[in-house]
């Protein structure tokens, strides 16, 4: 089975992709594309799917992740060591041949691009990181490295949709008490269901980016085709895999 790369419109010309977890080589409850050091796969399997997913968005490039934290902290990436990775939740980077990597399971992956300027990033948006302001970190990193605002596209992949995301009132009452046009991110069924997406997407567009697109993937409901923390917390499984998101820039 061939990896499972999805791609977003307004990226096209870039090197991207957010990836399921078809195509991989792990076993058992990770089966699939597991890319999550953090799991209890077997290293080897891990190393071999980090291999197969960036030979599938951008052949030969050096890999820059870090170790998130559910931040909104983002950092100009190199290509450091994996072991050296810095603690954040976003990277951005105008080198080329370099392959900006973010991991979720139910968190929005984003990725970001200024086409004029040749500045990428990418960005991991759970709650926490999306309420405190990942993307907008995101965004200003970018414009250090010479992209205008106006002219950044945004893509926000598989994340967990609300009809498959339960909260309760203190969840609601925190974004309400942040904004409280946030309502419009909830719905009551009869607990709150909160849309990751949407929110996300608004953040992106309130800070006066060109466009934000969101892919309407569901990481919860699709099992054949994602990784989803929530799916095997309801099921009790001891393991959960770990989904790529990737952006880079041709050398």
């Amino acid at each position: 089975m061939t990896v499972d790369v999805i791609r977003a419109e307004p990226l096209d010309g870039l090197p991207h992709g957010f990836l399921g977890r078809r195509g991989g080589v792990s076993q058992g409850v990770v089966a699939g594309l597991n890319v999550g050091s953090g799991s209890d796969d077997d290293p080897a399997a891990i190393a071999e799917n980090i291999r197969r997913a960036c030979a599938a968005v951008l052949p030969g490039a050096r890999l820059a992740r870090v170790y998130q934290i559910h931040s909104a902290t983002c950092v100009i990436a190199e290509p450091w060591p994996f072991d050296q990775r810095p603690k954040a939740d976003a990277l951005v980077t105008d080198r080329p041949g370099l392959l900006l990597g973010i991991v979720t399971a139910d968190c929005a992956p984003v990725l970001l691009a200024d086409l004029e300027a040749r500045v990428i990033g990418a960005a991991h948006a759970g709650w926490r990181g999306a309420i405190d302001g990942v993307t907008d970190a995101a965004i200003a990193a970018m414009e250090q490295l010479g992209a205008r605002r106006e002219r950044i596209v945004a893509a926000v992949g598989p994340c967990i949709a609300q009809a498959s995301y339960e909260v309760d009132h203190a969840f609601r009452q925190r974004f309400l008490a942040a904004d409280p046009a946030n309502a419009r991110f909830f719905a009551e069924r009869p607990t709150p269901h909160f849309d990751l997406e949407g929110y996300v997407l608004a953040r992106l567009e309130a800070a006066g980016i060109a466009s934000a697109t969101g892919l309407v993937l569901d990481t919860y409901a699709d099992e054949g085709r994602f990784f989803s923390y929530r799916r095997a917390t309801h099921r009790g499984e001891a393991d959960y895999g770990r989904q790529f998101s990737l952006i880079g820039l041709a050398p």
